[in-house]
């Protein structure tokens, strides 16, 4: 069985598979309430990176780019996850559709383009940089604010 360490706050990851393990390794310090945002371009490697999050959590279910389905929910043993993505979103619809009720502290909200509403997300939140470092290199850095 694979051993899952703390995530860093910065790594290179060299392939679809170690940000996964990545993701995998970072869901382990989660607890209900965490707001996690994801910040890169499109590609990045972020919704990869949500993959290995639910994997790290038990859950079986395959993270579905939410590019099209604004939000897709998943249950784990601990709390739900809320994957939320804003890539087609301006603020104004983002709240007005209710987006923040999910920031209640009943489950995990990870949200990608999450800079689209920084100035309206809880504190504090844990923020994650995806940037390209290289064809399928990607270096990602964690902060919190």
């Amino acid at each position: 069985m694979l051993k899952i360490k703390p995530a860093p706050s910065s790594k290179t990851t060299y392939s679809a598979d170690e940000t996964k393990l990545l993701g995998a390794r970072f869901s382990k310090n989660l607890k209900k309430g965490d707001v996690v945002c994801l910040v890169g371009e499109l590609g990045s490697g972020k919704t990869t990176f949500v993959q290995g999050m639910l994997d790290g959590l038990g859950i079986r279910e395959f993270a579905r780019s939410s590019s099209f389905v604004l939000v897709n929910e998943y249950a784990s043993r601990k709390f739900p996850v809320y994957h939320i993505d804003l890539y087609r979103l301006s603020v104004g619809e983002t709240f007005d559709s209710g987006f923040d009720e999910y920031f209640s502290g009943g489950g995990v909200c990870v949200i990608e383009w999450a800079e689209k509403i920084e100035k309206e997300l809880p504190s504090p939140f844990t923020e994650i940089r995806f940037k390209y470092a290289g064809e399928n290199s990607r270096k990602i850095s964690f902060s919190v604010k």
